[in-house]
């Protein structure tokens, strides 16, 4: 009865209506959610924009949320300009971490300037070689870079769980499997309640719009992710691109690695990602891929994400409920894309 037709192009308002559309959709399937558990759907909705912007404490909470989300997607979004499916984000968030926790827990005597510029070089370095090991192999042997990445997670995941119980456990923690906090140089400042974190957010921003829109390396990211053969006609050095691209992707990661470990968790844990790898993938892909919209979304994401905490203590909704409420928003919220770039056509008999 129906015929997928793929658009060549939608209009900026059109493709505006239809993710309204289905944000309206979203909330309304939610609202009968909420209403088979006795709940009055707008009295939730209010509750979570009271618990995401009520109060200057739960703005810097979702400020706080929105960081790493926002820094973990431009990453993300510099791959997948170019096809390249980096599923690894979380494991270079970690290994940017490892690597400027080290530079903290050995060198927390020096000023804190330089001290917290060498964990900043450190943690791009340990993100961008992380991702470098797969963007070498897909490059060389075109290797199938979601399952390498998906994987090299759990390495990740499992080095820091050796650190954390092994050689870097803290001997005062009582037996608590445990890496020593960091000195207060080691500590990114505050600036209006939130770490300076946001100011490396916001230029980080304009640093990749930049990069994408207005350099040749951000040109040939987008040729090779039209078409390599385009790439290779056009003389440019696909190899080269792919392995620079992918190593500037997992350096931000590591960005983001370093600014968690510092400004929140103070130290270096199996926790420090809080899974932002996985849910930056759909944030990058809401923003598509352009670092200003990419903003917006992980902003509204993560005051989504701090609203469904507050909800849980104010209605006294389980977290299995509030978990699902966001699942449901996030679901027509993607499919409104595929409605973007198809559309559907009765067939007539």
């Amino acid at each position: 009865m129906f015929r997928l037709v793929k658009r060549s192009e939608i209009s900026r308002k059109k493709s505006i209506v239809i993710r309204l559309l289905a944000i309206l959709l979203a909330f309304t399937a939610a609202g009968i959610l909420l209403l088979t558990l006795d709940l009055n759907p707008l009295e939730v909705y209010a509750s979570m924009i009271k618990g995401a912007f009520g109060s200057a404490y739960r703005v810097r909470e979702v400020v706080i949320k929105t960081v790493p989300l926002v820094i973990t997607s431009l990453g993300i979004a510099i791959a997948f300009k170019m096809l390249f499916w980096n599923i690894g984000a979380d494991g270079q968030i970690l290994m940017g971490a490892f690597a400027a926790s080290y530079v903290a827990l050995n060198y927390g005597d020096l000023p804190r300037f330089l001290l917290l510029l060498l964990m900043f070089v450190a943690g791009a370095l340990g993100g961008g070689l992380w991702a470098l090991i797969p963007g070498f192999f897909r490059a060389q042997w075109r290797t199938n870079e979601t399952i390498i990445t998906l994987m090299m997670n759990y390495v990740a995941l499992k080095w820091i769980t050796y650190l954390q119980y092994g050689p870097w456990k803290d001997p005062q923690a009582m037996g608590f499997p445990k890496i020593p906090n960091f000195t207060a140089n080691a500590v990114l400042p505050k600036l209006f309640g939130v770490h300076v974190g946001w100011l490396i957010m916001l230029l980080l921003i304009v640093i990749i719009h930049v990069f994408l829109n207005h350099t040749k390396k951000g040109y040939e990211i987008a040729v090779l992710g039209e078409s390599e053969n385009t790439a290779l006609y056009a003389g440019m050095n696909v190899k080269n691109t792919i392995v620079s691209a992918i190593f500037l992707s997992g350096a931000l990661c590591g960005i983001a690695g370093m600014i968690e470990a510092s400004a929140v968790s103070n130290t270096l844990s199996v926790e420090v990602s809080g899974g932002v790898g996985y849910t930056a993938i759909i944030t990058t892909w809401l923003g598509a891929l352009k670092p200003l919209v990419i903003l917006l979304v992980s902003l509204l994401f993560a005051a989504l994400l701090q609203g469904g905490s507050f909800i849980q203590t104010a209605h006294g909704i389980p977290e299995s409920t509030a978990l699902l409420l966001q699942g449901m928003i996030l679901f027509f919220v993607l499919g409104s894309e595929f409605f973007i770039r198809y559309r559907v056509i009765l067939r007539k008999e």
